[in-house]
């Protein structure tokens, strides 16, 4: 087991790999009381040696880390890859390239939706995850050996997990499939935080236009105020609170402090004023700039049970091809299919369109039939005299 404390013993660990040919990385972080995740530890496993980084040391420089990182030359191997190229992102204003995640990888393999990476561990090496360090407070020092044991120990895992799925992947002619889902994690807007678009991810009910530009400034302030003290989102103000003011828009103090939640205090002070001048902003907004949600079209009548054989379809190319249904065609996906042959969707595109697609417009247009022979499914060819008959 090796700890790196010091940068110039990083800037070496660095140097030598160099020219591996791939790095598994994984990253401990606490985010719990804030806004923006801190980086507490940093594994690192080569065909050759693991380490632990240890960001936290006096003095500690990443630099070398980072530069690592970059290095087109060298393959970044994650699990779930997305919080640990978001921590990346933040630190280095730039994401690790190029990248390949053993959880997507094992999607297509034929390992299940979203697998879980001591399932994955267990089921390609064998090994047995101990997870009884995985809610430690990994920003106290010093650190614990069992806790340092267990950090490394999922990239020393990793290493054969990627291996494997490497090689399934290369005998299966299924690399390119895993192209789609890279672009996204490597594309710098997946991890853009901006203020201005916070209100897109809120769960609210109301659709009404002014509502939505209030709470379009409602969420902005909020964000900018949260990312500024560092602190999670509902520490500045709930969710339901911004509903509640959105739809109420209160003019004044007296008027905020209303609302439920909010004291008397917090809505004289400088929250308070600054939660007004978001209202205000909110209703000087034009009619015609104000955002709007579009409504979802009626389902065409007939396309329900359309939709139904499809699922059942997909779950049969799906076990037949031995990749997760969610990486090919997802519900509404499906219902798009079910009301057109034209439907802009990934799965009447690719490698979707040649396993799943092509086979769910000939179901459509009758050319093909669901037949079950002893306990399995399987497709069966209508020739065009059967299906003008039925």
């Amino acid at each position: 087991m090796t700890l790196i404390v010091d940068t110039d013993a990083l800037a070496a660990f660095c140097a030598r790999q160099a020219e591996a040919g791939f790095l598994a990385v994984d990253t401990e972080f606490m985010r719990d009381s804030t806004y923006w995740p801190k980086l507490c530890l940093v594994q690192v496993g080569t065909p050759d040696e693991a380490v632990g980084i240890d960001p936290l040391a006096p003095g500690m420089d990443l630099t070398p880390l980072f530069e690592m990182m970059k290095n087109e030359k060298v393959l970044k191997v994650f699990h779930s890859a997305r919080q640990d190229m978001e921590i990346f992102y933040l630190l280095m204003d730039a994401l690790p390239a190029p990248i390949f995640d053993t959880q997507v990888a094992a999607m297509v393999c034929g390992f299940g939706e979203s697998v879980g990476y001591d399932t994955l561990v267990r089921k390609i090496d064998g090994a047995r995850i101990d997870k009884s360090s995985r809610f430690a407070d990994w920003s106290r020092r010093p650190l614990k050996q069992r806790q340092v044991d267990y950090a490394l120990a999922d990239v020393i895992h990793l290493r054969p997990v990627y291996e494997k799925l490497h090689r399934l992947l290369e005998v299966n002619g299924r690399s390119a499939w895993l192209d789609e889902e890279m672009a996204v994690l490597t594309a710098p807007k997946t991890y853009q935080l901006l203020p201005e678009t916070a209100w897109r991810r809120l769960k609210t009910r109301s659709t009404g236009p002014r509502y939505l530009a209030i709470l379009r400034a409602l969420a902005a302030w909020r964000e900018s105020e949260a990312q500024r003290r560092d602190v999670p989102r509902n520490r500045v103000i709930r969710d339901e609170q911004l509903f509640d003011i959105a739809a109420h828009h209160p003019a004044g103090a007296e008027d905020l402090a209303r609302t439920r939640g909010l004291s008397r205090e917090l809505a004289q002070g400088r929250i308070g004023q600054e939660i007004l001048k978001a209202v205000a902003e909110g209703q000087a907004v034009p009619a015609a700039e104000c955002p709007s949600v579009p409504p979802r079209p009626e389902r065409p009548a007939g396309v329900g049970p359309i939709m139904e054989l499809l699922k059942v379809l997909l779950k049969m190319k799906c076990e037949d091809h031995e990749v997760a249904q969610k990486l090919v065609a997802n519900t509404a996906d499906l219902e798009a299919i079910a009301a057109d042959d034209q439907a802009q969707v990934p799965a009447l595109k690719g490698w979707r369109f040649d396993i799943f697609g092509q086979d769910a417009l000939a179901l459509k247009r009758g050319e093909l039939a669901l037949a079950v022979e002893g306990r399995k499914l399987r497709l069966v060819p209508v020739s065009p005299s059967q299906a003008k008959a039925s």
